[in-house]
């Protein structure tokens, strides 16, 4: 008999603010992205590592303040003149000059400026000594890695967008034994879509069990 195909179906994710799953990892972020525009000096910088849900929040804010984004690798500032503005990933570089009017511009008028970054602003390169000076005074907004609130809200969103309806019973079994990262999650959805197709069978507890080795130490799949 030849062997039966499973149409992948993905379903298109919104970054709508309220599908953003909130528990005690993200909870003090998200109440600091609430309190705009009352940020010390209109800025405030998220962080937290990938996968965690800072582009969500940071695009569901833009829409909500009005905000301009800005390439973080050819910022236009002029742009940027009396409006919020959001630019993402600011640690992976970003001009000096442009960063520093920036800041300066985000107490004004209109103004505002949310920056997203993997890692705090103190420890971004800065041969401006005034850039320097602001990028350390810039108040932070820390996400952690998910939490079990948080991290079931990821594997349902992942296996959502996979057409996949495992029952609820997977959860537990996961979180209690899965590493406690966004990035992890991902993988092992997709370990679980792949071994589904290849044995022909439904996303399950049993098919996890399987994939991750009951009692064994599951660390060395996502290696």
């Amino acid at each position: 008999m030849a062997q039966q195909l499973r149409l992948t179906l993905k379903r298109r994710m919104t970054r709508r603010r309220e599908d953003f799953a909130v528990g005690p990892s993200n909870a003090a972020a998200v109440a600091a992205l609430d309190a705009w525009p009352a940020w010390h000096g209109g800025c405030l910088v998220l962080v937290g590592p990938e996968g965690v849900g800072k582009s969500h929040l940071a695009q569901a804010w833009a829409e909500k303040a009005g905000a301009v984004c800005l390439d973080r690798a050819a910022p236009d500032v002029a742009a940027a003149a009396g409006r919020p503005v959001l630019v993402e990933n600011v640690d992976r570089g970003i001009d000096e000059e442009a960063l520093f009017h920036l800041i300066n511009m985000a107490g004004r008028e209109g103004g505002g400026l949310l920056l997203t970054a993997r890692t705090p602003p103190a420890g971004w390169p800065a041969a401006l000594p005034d850039l320097r000076s602001r990028l350390n005074a810039l108040p932070v907004a820390l996400i952690e890695e998910p939490d079990d609130t948080v991290l079931e809200a990821v594997l349902r969103r992942l296996f959502a967008e996979r057409a996949i309806r495992p029952s609820d019973d997977i959860y537990p079994y996961l979180l209690r034994r899965m590493p406690r990262s966004a990035i992890h999650a991902r993988e092992l959805v997709r370990l679980l879509d792949e071994a589904a197709d290849e044995r022909q069978r439904s996303v399950s507890r049993a098919l996890a069990r399987e994939i991750l080795g009951e009692g064994a130490d599951n660390l060395d799949l996502f290696d």
